[in-house]
């Protein structure tokens, strides 16, 4: 089978396919021949498309799908485009099943199975249903029931599960990034310790991605795939948990594991800024920490209760007074023009960010709307979106009447503050 990363756009870091990796180790343990392609470091894609076909002759596709779209309210770019005309390629040269999963899949795994016409799509963990679709497939079997899979207009065959334990998930083979990273570049390395999480942010589509339930590997086995990729190699690592100080106990003895092990790793880690101690701020920098994602999005209280956020300003304030004395570098982040937003509320945010002197903050105006999240409920009922609408096309919500003034006085205060990003 050829699996093929299909996400060519770049933020702040190069993103590698962690999913990718997972999804082929476990094809791989189960038996089948698995060749991998990154599109972020090809240049024609066409090309590559026909040699893997010619020189790999697939007997299925797999394609991951990262992101649907930027998130830019202004002038947003949609990705499916591109992926659109990688099935289309494979479709003139090959008459092969294509499957496409993902993260940004599985956030409208129906109406992106549709727009992309692929054959199939698996919708959350594939680590689990891909390699049992594959038995099916190769036995000729009838594949409806299988959790999370979605037939093109049949809708999803079997109810979504989840893994409670992902210690009976294989470790991603930090091998496999040679195959899929470029050499001439700083990589952080992709590794995930816990999926899942219970916060319920307004805006967030991580619930319906990874569920609402936190699991997590043992912190011993963590440590042991961070172990296995310092030994091929890497020493810089990017944890892409979407949280990961909480819980703070699991935070704490990750860090500990990792300064027993004495890895001399570096990494970077997104940091609620609620829950947060010296003593875990310590352990981590000695552990190797060298730069968190501060996602404050707000300093406005009110504002942050209506995105169910469970800190406050000051506890930023705390925060990231801590982070800096103990030597990590600071990405701050701020989400306006959400529910609620006003001169004042935004003029807050920026009253709050300015003064922490953060190594880096992006600003983004207008939220995004993810399917079966709280905002989207509002932008409903404020007729924003009609209840019917999949989203799939980006839409954002932005109160009315703001938009001109948010983004000029944004532009002002980024004018004269050269690490303050749009």
């Amino acid at each position: 089978m050829l699996l093929i990363s299909a996400n060519t756009e770049r933020i702040n870091i190069l993103p590698l396919p962690l999913g990718l990796n997972s999804v082929a180790v476990a094809a791989r343990n189960a038996g089948h021949d698995v060749e991998l392609v990154d599109l972020m470091t090809e240049e024609n894609t066409p090309s590559v498309i026909r040699e893997a076909i010619e020189g790999f002759h697939p007997d299925i596709v797999g394609i991951s799908v990262r992101n649907i779209d930027d998130q830019e309210m202004e002038t947003p770019k949609f990705l499916l485009d591109e992926v659109k005309g990688v099935v289309t390629d494979f479709r003139n040269l090959s008459g092969v099943p294509i499957i496409v999963g993902g993260a940004g899949y599985s956030i409208f795994p129906e109406a992106a199975l549709a727009y992309l016409g692929a054959d199939m799509g698996i919708q959350g963990e594939g680590e689990m249903v891909f390699p049992a679709l594959l038995d099916r497939i190769e036995q000729g079997a009838d594949v409806s029931a299988l959790p999370g899979l979605y037939l093109p207009g049949r809708g999803l065959q079997g109810q979504r599960k989840f893994t409670e334990d992902l210690d009976t998930l294989s470790l991603p083979d930090p091998h496999l990034w040679y195959r899929l990273a470029p050499e001439d570049q700083e990589l952080w390395m992709p590794f995930q310790t816990r999926r899942g999480c219970s916060m319920n942010c307004s805006y967030c589509s991580t619930p319906t991605i990874e569920g609402d339930t936190l699991r997590k590997r043992s912190p011993g086995a963590a440590v042991e795939g961070i172990a296995r990729h310092v030994e091929a190699g890497f020493r810089s690592f990017y944890f892409v948990d979407n949280i990961f100080n909480i819980p703070s106990s699991y935070a704490k003895e990750l860090c500990q594991r990792l300064i027993a092990e004495e890895l001399h790793v570096s990494w970077r880690c997104i940091l609620y800024p609620g829950e947060v101690t010296e003593d875990l701020i310590y352990g981590m920098a000695k552990a190797g920490c060298k730069e968190v994602s501060l996602g404050f999005e707000s300093g406005c209280e009110r504002i942050l209760r209506g995105m169910n956020k469970k800190y406050t300003p000051d506890e930023v304030r705390q925060t990231s007074e801590m982070l800096a004395n103990h030597g990590i570098r600071r990405m701050g982040f701020l989400l306006l023009g959400g529910p609620g937003e006003t001169q004042e509320s935004a003029e807050e945010s920026f009253a709050l960010a300015d003064p922490l002197d953060l190594d880096a903050l992006r600003i983004t105006v207008g939220i995004r709307i993810y399917p079966h999240t709280a905002l989207a409920k509002m932008a409903v009922a404020e007729g924003m979106i009609g209840p019917s609408d999949d989203l799939l096309f980006p839409k954002f919500y932005m109160v009315k009447g703001l938009e001109d003034w948010l983004r000029e006085t944004v532009m002002a205060w980024v004018a004269e503050r050269p690490d303050w990003l749009t």
